[in-house]
């Protein structure tokens, strides 16, 4: 799933903030963005750019404030962090659609020849204005020998935030769901099709040779790569590798430590659920060598009522692995209900991370 950074949206609520004169907060979605007072309305059109969109200068100048302006990926501009403005968090950015609408040959050459459907969900110009998805950077040893791109008979795990979700996902409150804590790592993927092997990192695979490689490194000393070889079914692990050099290390551990979130059925084309996973793990751990963790249990209960406010409070609280740590958010799965899943990221923890 390619995460639409850039969209086309509607302005569902609006709010004042306690002792701002010049600001006001508006809600598209599950996202509460601050803006200034009397600039939208309830039911406007806009473009909304959600957090980690890097956004050229010449789209919004103004948030370079005055500064040089940073470059990535040869592009002159400003990150969108999660800030916290006269108490209000505010997540992203809103533009007047029609300030910043494409010309109709950059729209035809983007999409072709479909037009701009008002009752697409979430219409995507990321692409269109120059939006890309800011990532931090890679060390030398993650980087790795790259062999090629993800391969294409696995889904890539990537869950979608609550805030762009909750009026399907909520549908399904009254079932069954269970919590994970979302960790703070590197996504590692091992995948088997035939004799076909891969390890990879969340958008490339890396070849097996790279014994300096982190990932590479990882699914060796877990005997990854000898158990789904003696297991000989078409599956896919895909879990959290963190540890020394990623992402400051946040666990404070003295090792790499890869923790499992998902395995991919690639003959069925889908995500087993957290029981059919569990039964799998055991079975690759006492038969076939793995030596994995599983992903921190959080709990498990019906959602029932539940509104993005309240998502997004429970996803904080302190890490299964340190107390000390806040944890990064909470990853939710519908027993029930398939691939059904979404995540909720603590804003505590962006705040202080500055994510």
């Amino acid at each position: 799933m390619t995460r639409k950074l850039a969209t086309i949206r509607t302005i569902e609520e609006i709010k004042p903030i306690e002792g701002a004169d010049a600001i006001e907060a508006a809600r598209v979605d599950g996202w509460w963005v601050v803006i200034k007072k009397g600039e939208y309305e309830v039911g406007a059109t806009v473009v909304y750019l959600e957090i980690d969109s890097w956004v050229p200068q010449e789209l919004a100048p103004f948030l370079v404030k005055g500064a040089i302006p940073r470059e990535y990926n040869g592009v002159k501009g400003e990150r969108l962090r999660t800030v916290k403005l006269r108490g209000q968090i505010s997540q992203g950015l809103i533009l007047p659609l029609y300030n910043y609408w494409p010309t109709a040959a950059a729209m035809q050459a983007y999409h072709g020849t479909r037009p701009y459907d008002p009752d697409e969900t979430h219409f995507d110009v990321s692409e269109v204005l120059g939006i890309q998805k800011w990532e931090p950077e890679v060390s030398a040893s993650m980087r790795g020998t790259i062999r090629g791109n993800f391969p294409s008979w696995l889904r890539k795990t990537d869950q979608e935030r609550i805030q762009n979700c909750y009026k399907d996902v909520s549908k399904k409150f009254d079932l069954f769901w269970v919590a994970e804590e979302k960790l703070d790592g590197s996504s590692m993927t091992v995948g088997a099709m035939g004799d076909e092997l891969h390890v990879c990192s969340r958008n490339l695979s890396i070849k097996l040779d790279d014994t300096e490689n982190t990932f590479v490194k990882t699914a060796m000393s877990t005997n990854a790569i000898s158990a789904l070889r003696s297991y000989g079914k078409n599956i896919a692990l895909s879990g959290e590798l963190i540890g020394p050099g990623i992402q400051g290390n946040k666990y404070a551990l003295t090792n790499h430590q890869w923790h499992i979130f998902d395995i991919y059925d690639v003959d069925a084309a889908r995500y087993m659920t957290p029981v059919e996973r569990e039964g799998v793990l055991s079975e690759l751990m006492m038969m076939h060598g793995l030596e994995v963790h599983a992903v921190p249990y959080v709990t498990g209960c019906s959602l029932n009522g539940m509104t993005v406010d309240d998502l997004l409070k429970h996803a904080e609280g302190e890490s299964a692995l340190n107390r000390k740590t806040q944890r990064e958010g909470i990853v939710w799965k519908c027993l029930d209900g398939g691939d059904l899943s979404f995540k909720a990221i603590s804003n505590a923890w962006l705040i202080k991370n500055k994510e």
